[in-house]
């Protein structure tokens, strides 16, 4: 298909060659960018809505936790008996939330 635009002369039909091409490389921009991105946040977004007093938790920072309180964007994290600290929910990482539950639930 690009080697047929490719071939026209200049007078032929170039701005309208130049259009398709500028499309598709936004199209691909977004199917393969921007696309995934918007799915992603908003995942995360659902994941920290869902989270519960008792879950096990992974700060973006690595920190490792239970919640054992909840305010409206804050939660409070127990490291060991007596240790807590505050965090915004947005520091809590989906991913690693996933796999420290996956840990915890399989039997050993």
């Amino acid at each position: 298909m690009f080697v047929i635009l490719l071939q026209s002369t200049p007078g032929q039909s170039g701005a309208w060659s130049q259009i398709i091409l500028m499309a598709a490389i936004i199209g691909i921009f977004y199917f393969f960018m921007i696309r995934p991105q918007q799915k992603k946040a908003k995942e995360e977004r659902k994941f920290r809505d869902e989270v519960k007093k008792g879950d096990l938790v992974v700060t973006i920072g690595g920190a490792h936790g239970r919640i054992v309180e909840m305010e409206d964007d804050t939660v409070v994290l127990e490291f060991e008996r007596g240790v807590r600290i505050r965090f915004s929910k947005s520091s809590i990482s989906m991913e690693s939330s996933k796999r420290a539950n996956a840990v915890t639930k399989t039997p050993a």
